[in-house]
């Protein structure tokens, strides 16, 4: 990510290995997020909590 520095700016080494070029799909940059509410509390069991995840279940020993 070289760019900062091809717009004429002073960005030290230390600084620019932070700033990562990976995807950003999964960023949402408009602050909003915006939630099916519906369909997540269907998700929910009779008590009102989520079921466990296939690799909790796995750890749990309670799923090959």
């Amino acid at each position: 990510m070289l760019e900062p520095r091809s717009q004429g700016r002073d960005v030290p080494g230390e600084i620019l290995s932070h700033i990562s070029p990976g995807h950003s799909d999964n960023i949402n940059f408009f602050g909003v997020i915006n939630v099916d509410v519906e369909a997540e509390l269907a998700k929910l069991d009779t008590a009102g909590w989520r079921p466990p995840r296939a690799a909790q279940l796995r750890e749990l020993g309670l799923m090959p």
